[in-house]
């Protein structure tokens, strides 16, 4: 990332909203924001189905769940944040991920400008294809600062994705089991 160029252009927002940017208190603002969007973006600059490439082998074939994975993103429709938690469950078919490897991929899809729907796809996509699971299934609640910063209506609002794949896109029964899994709101 072009940090320098980052810099002078949050410089260059400063002064288009009629503020100072020599100002004593913005005076650093410009560097700061641009070091901020470098740790934000840094899933652009990575493949995060790399952190699957260290499975193991095993054969379990039962159900992985991982719930309330903490993740925070950047709306690529406003550069807001928005925050919430993912709950990961994959069914192994002959490989299993670490635990710390699916956060992982989480954190490298939030870290870049994104629609929480994309998000939650790519996370499943990458847990069927990428680990080769039988399915793999994702669901994502976050609070969006565009919203609830813009319209007050919208404070305490949760928006909800969910992204199946596999076994359950294609069993009912399948996905039931995870979703009863996955505490409401919690």
């Amino acid at each position: 990332m072009d940090e320098a160029r980052a810099a002078r252009a949050v410089r260059e927002m400063l002064a288009a909203i009629g503020e100072d940017p020599d100002r004593e208190g913005l005076r650093e603002t410009p560097d700061r924001v641009a070091e901020a969007y470098a740790h934000l973006f840094s899933g652009l600059r990575e493949d995060p189905t790399r952190h699957l490439e260290g499975g193991f082998d095993e054969t379990a074939r039962d159900l992985v769940l991982i719930r309330d994975v903490p993740l925070a993103s950047t709306c690529e429709h406003h550069l807001l944040p928005f925050a919430g938690k993912a709950h990961v469950a994959y069914l192994p078919n002959g490989r299993v991920a670490g635990f710390s490897e699916i956060v992982r991929v989480v954190d490298g899809y939030a870290r870049r400008p994104q629609l929480q729907e994309r998000l939650t796809a790519q996370i499943a996509d990458a847990l069927y294809g990428s680990l080769g699971s039988l399915g793999s299934l994702v669901v994502v609640e976050a609070t969006h600062t565009c919203m609830t910063a813009r319209v007050a209506e919208t404070i305490g609002s949760v928006a909800v994705t969910v992204a199946a794949r596999g076994v359950f896109e294609d069993d009912p029964a399948r996905r039931a089991e995870v979703v009863a899994l996955i505490p409401r709101g919690g």
